[in-house]
Order: structure tokens, then sequence, then C-alpha cells
């Protein structure tokens, strides 16, 4: 199974790089595969590649279904 994250661009790098946040952690990948992404932009990330530019509104909405996920797997850990 593959998943691709919405995350946001903090820094842009040369040779077509760049560093997301991703939950609070940093992370270099590559731009090469999307045009004119700037610092703020949220893009798909997979495996160390952004493949699309995302809404910041889906991008919002996507990270909050993955809070509540992760929320609800918490609670069934602890509950059992």
């Amino acid at each position: 199974m593959c998943l691709a994250l919405p995350c946001r661009v903090v820094e842009l790098r040369p040779d077509d790089m760049a560093v997301i946040d991703m939950a609070g952690v940093g992370k270099e990948i590559s731009l090469a595969l999307v045009d004119d992404v700037v610092v703020g932009d949220y893009v798909i990330v997979h495996v160390g590649y952004a493949l699309t530019r995302l809404d910041p509104d889906e991008a919002d909405k996507t990270l909050a279904l993955f809070a509540e996920l992760g929320e609800a797997a918490l609670q069934e850990t602890t509950a059992g």
C-alpha cells in the first residue's frame, strides 16, 4: 500500500529541492515533478517527491481527517 501525504513547503532549495513541514518535522524533498511551487504551497508527497500541488482547503481537510483517524486508532488501542 502506498500513502501520499499533503505537506506545506517551508523552504526552497537549489536543484529543484525543498523542505516541507511533515507534522512538525522538516524533510527535504524533490520538486522535479512539479512546476512553480512557492513557499507556503501544499504538495502531495510520496517517497521524497512532490507529485502535485494541492489546494490549501483540501490539504486542511485531508490533514484533519488523518488527525481524526489517528485519534480514533489511539482510543481503540487504549480502550481494549
